[in-house]
């Protein structure tokens, strides 16, 4: 079991050699041929290849498992970093953001929600069909709570709404143009998760709260 899951690895880190290499010959040949053009669909494809590849071995997401606010949010960073090297660049929500959200959906991971649901992100439902939990304070309720089997899980399914609801055309729209720009600008991208929650200061409280996280990760390396 260990050398197929070692053999697994060094094909993961040549596949990254690889990848890393051929940005490093398209920029090169960009100083002399520059084509801009040619060198994102090189990206692009060498991407493609890498994130079919770490699909087809089936790696098991990290668990979440924490004790203390610090511990939360490393944890849910590992859950989103697993999770990004399963999809496109252009399909990424930031870390940063994430991470904010689930820290004041549920209190670091504190909530009734998260310990009985797994979900970090007070994401709701109105299917009698899908697993959920009902509010406390009004259990006749005709929506619910989603329930996930892991933590993580939840972690995916926010990427995902985000990704396809209509709500978050927006926040697409933005992330898009700071894909093809470079630059990255998570406040303008904040912004467009107004919609999430009915708290008309959510979008100032997750800035704030992500700035804080950004840099707490930033010297935890």
């Amino acid at each position: 079991m260990r050398k197929i899951f070692t053999t697994k690895v060094k094909k993961i880190v040549l596949l990254i050699a690889i990848y890393t290499l051929s940005v490093a010959i398209a920029y090169g040949t960009a100083t002399f041929y520059p084509n801009k053009f040619v060198i994102d669909r090189m990206n692009k494809d060498n991407e493609n290849k890498m994130i079919a590849e770490w699909n087809k071995f089936g790696f098991q997401e990290p668990a979440m498992e924490y004790s203390n606010s610090k511990q939360f949010i490393e944890a849910v960073a590992r859950c989103v970093d697993f999770i990004n090297l399963g999809i496109e660049v252009e399909k990424r929500v930031p870390r940063d953001i994430i991470i904010a959200m689930a820290v004041l959906e549920t209190g670091y991971g504190n909530s009734r929600f998260a310990h009985e649901a797994n979900n970090l992100f007070g994401i709701r439902t109105w299917s009698p069909t899908t697993p959920q939990l009902k509010p406390k304070e009004n259990p006749g309720a005709e929506w619910g709570v989603k329930k996930y089997k892991t933590k993580c899980a939840s972690v995916k399914d926010m990427v995902d709404i985000v990704n396809r609801h209509s709500a978050y055309e927006g926040f697409r729209i933005e992330r898009e143009q700071q894909v093809k720009s470079g630059k990255v600008d998570i406040h303008k991208l904040i912004d467009q998760l107004s919609k999430w929650s009915t708290n008309p200061e959510y979008v100032d409280l997750v800035k704030n709260r992500a700035d804080k996280i950004h840099e707490d990760l930033k010297n935890a390396k």
